[in-house]
């Protein structure tokens, strides 16, 4: 049985489904994408993150959203039991050949994006909507003020916000109040560095999202950090992966994580990790 928790007004699964490695650079293809989706909600999930920006840099843009909404609609289970989450801000393009990431959080591009992405999901209202990054050149408020737009307008039900400080967290719930729902931000045995903002969200009635909890996405890392997770995976008989996201989900009831995956087998060993109980020795071991 998976672990539920609530997220806002949501029950939803403690593991979700981060989309982003279906539909951006080294992707599969779009049939092995629709299989590992339906793969993770035929296993119980029940979260699926996704983002406008989730498209081949240079390619047709929000492959991602339609990707999950062609998911959910070819497949046979309970659709109204599954929370979509989406962001807006992030966009791709080119910089010296290379495929990069920028941000756009000016209000009438998130306003603009955000009805392109209830278009493209098939959805007359988001379930929840992120601002996916700050934009250094836009006022923090003027960003969520957008998103709190949008949630006036029944575009999107609840409101979150992604690579956020405190500071930003609390600008946000001044501006969204009730409706800010959640804080994603990156965090792994390898990014501690939000290890503030976690606490926080607890604090505050908040819900934090891990992206990329498995570790950096597209960047070098120092693997000894994930040596104490091989050595109670061992233990277990257990992959490491899914070591690393129950010590996540033992950081507090208000954690999610997001897990990606290239194709099914690794998305549904990852939905495991909700089952695995870890003991008090192990996760002091663990940090």
């Amino acid at each position: 049985m998976a672990l539920f928790r609530n997220l806002g007004p949501f029950s939803t699964t403690a593991i979700g489904h981060g989309e982003m490695p279906l539909t951006i650079e080294n992707n599969r293809g779009h049939e092995v994408g629709i299989e590992t989706l339906h793969a993770s909600l035929d296993a119980g999930c029940r979260h699926i993150d996704t983002a406008w920006a989730y498209y081949c840099s240079g390619g047709e843009e929000q492959t991602g959203e339609k990707l999950v909404r062609e998911a959910l609609e070819t497949w046979k289970g309970p659709k109204d039991e599954v929370l979509v989450a989406t962001k807006v801000g992030h966009f791709r393009n080119f910089t010296d050949g290379r495929p990069t990431w920028d941000v756009d959080g000016r209000p009438e591009n998130l306003i603009r994006r955000g009805k392109e992405s209830a278009l493209a999901l098939g959805v007359d209202t988001i379930d929840l909507l992120y601002f996916h990054r700050p934009d250094p050149k836009v006022p923090y408020n003027e960003s969520i003020e957008a998103i709190k737009q949008l949630v006036d307008e029944g575009v999107a039900q609840e409101a979150g916000i992604s690579n956020a400080s405190i500071e930003q967290i609390d600008i946000a719930r001044g501006i969204l109040g009730d409706k800010l729902v959640a804080v994603q931000n990156q965090y792994s045995p390898i990014h501690l560095e939000t290890q503030d903002t976690l606490d926080y969200c607890a604090k505050v009635g908040l819900a934090f999202v891990c992206w990329s909890p498995l570790g950096g996405y597209r960047h070098p890392y120092d693997e000894t950090k994930f040596d104490p997770f091989r050595e109670v995976a061992a233990a277990h008989g257990v992959s490491y992966q899914q070591v690393v996201l129950a010590w996540e989900l033992a950081k507090g009831d208000h954690v999610f994580v997001i897990p990606g995956a290239h194709r099914p087998e690794t998305i549904l060993d990852s939905l495991k990790a909700d089952q695995l109980e870890l003991t008090p020795e192990e996760l002091a071991k663990l940090g």
